[in-house]
Parts: C-alpha cells; sequence; structure tokens
C-alpha cells in the first residue's frame, strides 16, 4: 500500500509513519509533505497513492484547498485538532478521521475501514463527499441566527432559535412551530432557512421540513430502508427521511 503523508509539524509526522510501520512494515510511505504548496507540486507531478493521511491546518493554509484544486482519486483520512462543529461534519459525510494524538488502536480501525472500501472505491463518487465536506465545513464558519422575526397577525415578534421545534413548507409558504405548538409564517425559503440555522441542531429531513434535534420523538424504520419521523410538537403530515439521508441522519443524533 503506497501512503501519502500531508503534515507540517515534524514529530507528528514522525510518530504517524511509526505506527504505519508498526501495524504493517510492508506499507509504503511515498512522501511527508509540509504545506499546501508542497502538495500542489506533488499532486500536479506524482504517480497516485492508495491512501492519503492530511492534517488540516498546514502553515501555509487549509489542506482543503489542495483537495479543491486537485480532487481526491485516493481516500483521505483526515488528521485533525478541529472544534465539535467540524468534527460532526466528518461524521455526517462520513469522512474518515483522526483526532491528535493519534493512537494505534484508532489509526489500525482506520486503516481496516479503508481496505473494506477498497475494491468498491469511486474515485467519482468521492470527490463529491469530499466536495460536500467542504461545503459543511465551510458553513461552520459562518454565524447562525440565533432569532428569527415571525409575523402574528399585524405584528412581529421576535423567535429564539432554542424555541424553534421545526420548519416546514406548504402551499409555497415557510412556517415556524415553536416549542409551545404555536405556527408562525417566516420569510424564508426552506433552502435559505437550511443555511441560517446550525447543522449542529438542525438538519433537513426532506422537501418539506428542517427539524431541530430536540424536537426528533419517535423514529420508525420503514419500507426501502427509509426512516418514519415522529416530531414534538406533532406534525400535521407524514415525515419520511429518504433511504439516501438515513445514514447522514443516524450520524447527526449521534454526534
Amino acid at each position: 500500500m503506497k501512503i501519502l503523508i500531508i503534515e507540517d509539524e515534524y514529530p507528528a509526522a514522525e510518530r504517524l509513519e511509526k505506527l504505519i510501520k508498526k501495524l504493517d512494515p510492508r506499507m509504503e510511505v511515498r512522501a511527508v509533505l509540509e504545506s499546501v504548496e508542497a502538495a500542489r507540486k506533488w499532486f500536479a507531478n506524482a504517480e497516485p497513492v492508495d491512501l492519503i493521511f492530511s492534517d488540516i491546518q498546514l502553515a501555509d493554509g487549509l489542506s482543503f484547498q489542495i483537495f479543491e484544486e486537485f480532487p481526491a482519486h485516493s481516500p483521505i483520512i483526515f488528521t485533525t485538532s478541529y472544534d465539535e462543529y467540524a468534527i460532526k461534519a466528518f461524521r455526517v459525510k462520513s469522512i474518515d478521521y483522526l483526532l491528535k494524538p493519534i493512537k494505534l488502536p484508532e489509526l489500525a480501525d482506520a486503516i481496516r475501514k479503508y481496505e473494506e472500501i477498497r475494491e468498491d472505491f469511486s474515485p467519482k463518487a468521492y470527490a463529491r463527499k469530499v466536495e460536500s465536506l467542504l461545503d459543511s465545513l465551510e458553513m461552520t464558519k459562518r454565524p447562525f441566527k440565533t432569532r428569527f422575526l415571525v409575523k402574528n397577525g399585524e405584528q412581529l415578534i421576535p423567535i429564539n432559535q432554542e424555541h424553534v421545534a421545526y420548519f416546514f413548507t406548504a402551499n409555497e409558504m415557510s412556517c415556524l412551530v415553536a416549542t409551545d405548538g404555536r405556527q408562525y409564517l417566516v420569510d424564508y425559503k426552506l433552502e435559505e432557512l437550511e443555511s441560517l440555522v446550525d447543522p449542529m441542531n438542525f438538519f433537513r429531513l426532506n422537501r418539506q421540513f428542517i427539524a431541530r434535534i430536540d424536537a426528533i420523538q419517535k423514529i420508525h424504520t420503514y419500507f426501502n430502508g427509509k426512516l418514519k419521523i415522529e416530531l414534538r410538537p406533532q406534525a400535521s403530515q407524514e415525515i419520511v427521511v429518504s433511504r439516501e439521508k438515513a445514514p447522514a441522519f443516524k450520524a447527526w443524533l449521534e454526534t
């Protein structure tokens, strides 16, 4: 197995290389790159590798810049000291990561996962997954709305985001349902709301609903791998999470 390490801290790179050799001496570390610029030159000229270990914060920028310019054709295991928002993004997008300092059992588990998917690995699908991760991490840098102005008759009243149970759309209008069960119209489309709320706390269930994690009351298995969701306060229509979204939804609930 040919491995590339992208890491600007020499002790961390040396430790990772030693752990890799300890796991399997047949694994070959082809290069250790210390910067975004060095990685750019490598990917522009070098032969492909089987697996990449990449730190996130490098001396001259974020390693994500590399994979925006050179779409990933090999699985990447990110090594990170990132905060909980970023870790959640990794989990939801099913991208592997290792928290520093890296320990042998966690490294062994990450490589085992790689070996399980190696034969079915699709570079195009993986590149899309990494691109989606980058979008999610970019969202974590944005300031999220802490309250919403809603219409209540002739008045506008503020609702703090912790008092929002869920949003839904019906008849081309968007509604906010508060934790006390009251419903209000909001001047946002659901697509806009999705980018305004904290993805740690809110999830886009389907085309009609965005729910806060505290509003998820029950989850039922449904046919063809789908999930049926009960919200609190109760929604007036059936809520189904698609088979494609179900793994991300479960990962979101567990983090």
